[in-house]
């Protein structure tokens, strides 16, 4: 019975869409790597909980099938700030960008800055003397 269930989930990964603007916190690569741990020995997995294992199954079919957005079409495609979704992609991305900027740190920004390098080319520390 464990075959089955690791049969339906590889399934149901290679339906769920990727989204490669997401990198880090798209929930299809999420949902990939918690399969692959939870079944690590494939087909042969045990399952402790098989009736946890085929709730967790439902539920993330139903969300993949586009149950509930079918069950409760949206009035509007905006939030409640009245932005339409590709505009909060659009935000959101950049955002994310600058958070990234941020987190670089001084001796890199300044690099980056003043040398006609690519940032890749630079160094991660200062050179000692």
């Amino acid at each position: 019975m464990s075959a089955t269930r690791y049969r339906r989930f590889l399934k149901l990964c290679e339906e769920w869409p990727r989204d490669d603007t997401k990198t880090g916190r798209d929930l299809g690569t999420f949902l990939r790597q918690r399969v692959a741990s939870a079944f690590r020995e494939g087909e042969n997995t045990q399952i402790s909980e098989p009736e946890k294992c085929d709730q967790i199954y439902e539920s993330l079919a139903r969300i993949n099938g586009n149950v509930y957005r079918q069950r409760f079409p949206r009035v509007r495609d905006t939030s409640f700030t009245g932005v339409a979704a590709e505009e909060c992609r659009v935000l959101l991305k950049g955002s994310l960008q600058q958070m990234d900027e941020e987190k670089k740190g001084l001796w890199k920004t300044i690099m980056e800055r003043f040398s006609s390098k690519s940032p890749e080319d630079l160094p991660e520390k200062a050179p000692e003397k």
